[in-house]
């Protein structure tokens, strides 16, 4: 019952991010609908959206695979966020700007690299061949993986220093959960905004690369704002720590000059 009731508190915390996720979710939702970057109805063959294509080879039992493929995929992005907070609440690693991106980045390889492993598995013969016709050659592609790992990078990289900064600052007063819980409210509210104008350039019948290209710019440029400006909020809150650590040492010292 002890054990219980220790839980009650973490778990509700947790749930509660969900919950706030969830909802900034549908708020998405609600706005691609609205603007007509999301289709619910039915779609006739022509004039249909690039991704609408895609999606439309995932019927029936390659739909539900598909599913556990993107789900290990987030699994693993959340999981690596996780990670780089609890070893900076363990004091193992010091939370800087460049381990973050560089984490975020490795991540963002292996959640990108298991979702092809299983892709390929989902997909027929015939639709791997097909597509294999259509797409660049292999070093191009590899190459584009590498970039497009670096683009979440900054996203994973971001996450993680805000996750560092609400420790360092729930470290001085006040709840982890709750700072928590701030943090993904605005943070999630910019990235929805962000995702739902990228998803829009990318949608479409033919992709208009310049606005595209703006669009992920804007993305990059955000999520390294974010990055920096939690990395002032971790600076700030590990002053005061730093400086009593200075002290103690200089105590020691002048006690050890005076009894010498």
């Amino acid at each position: 019952m002890a054990d219980a009731k220790k839980m009650v508190k973490p778990f509700g915390w947790l749930f509660a991010l969900v919950l706030i996720i969830a909802i900034i979710g549908r708020i998405g939702l609600g706005i691609a609908g609205a603007t007509g970057v999301l289709a619910f109805d039915y779609i006739s063959a022509s004039g249909v959206a690039i991704l609408d294509v895609i999606c439309s080879i995932l019927t029936g039992s390659a739909f539900v695979a598909f599913l556990f493929a993107a789900g290990l995929a987030l699994c693993a992005s959340t999981a690596g966020v996780v990670l780089y907070g609890a070893l900076y609440a363990r004091g193992d690693i010091k939370a800087r700007p460049i381990t973050a991106f560089l984490a975020g980045w490795a991540t963002a390889l292996v959640a990108i690299v298991s979702l092809v492993i299983l892709a390929l598995g989902i997909l027929s013969a015939v639709q791997v061949g097909s597509m294999s016709s259509k797409l660049p050659s292999m070093p191009v592609i590899i190459l584009g993986v590498i970039v497009f790992a670096a683009f979440l990078g900054t996203l994973l990289g971001a996450a993680a220093e805000v996750v560092c900064a609400c420790v360092a600052r729930a470290r001085r007063k006040g709840s982890l959960g709750a700072k928590l819980a701030l943090a993904v409210t605005v943070c999630g509210l910019i990235v929805m905004v962000l995702t739902v104008g990228t998803f829009a350039s990318l949608n479409t019948t033919a992709i208009n690369l310049p606005v595209l290209g703006t669009w992920f710019v804007a993305d990059i440029i955000m999520n390294l704002a974010i990055l920096f400006t939690a990395r002032g909020f971790v600076q700030k809150a590990e002053e005061p720590r730093e400086n009593k650590s200075s002290q103690k040492k200089a105590g020691r010292a002048q006690t050890a000059n005076g009894a010498a």
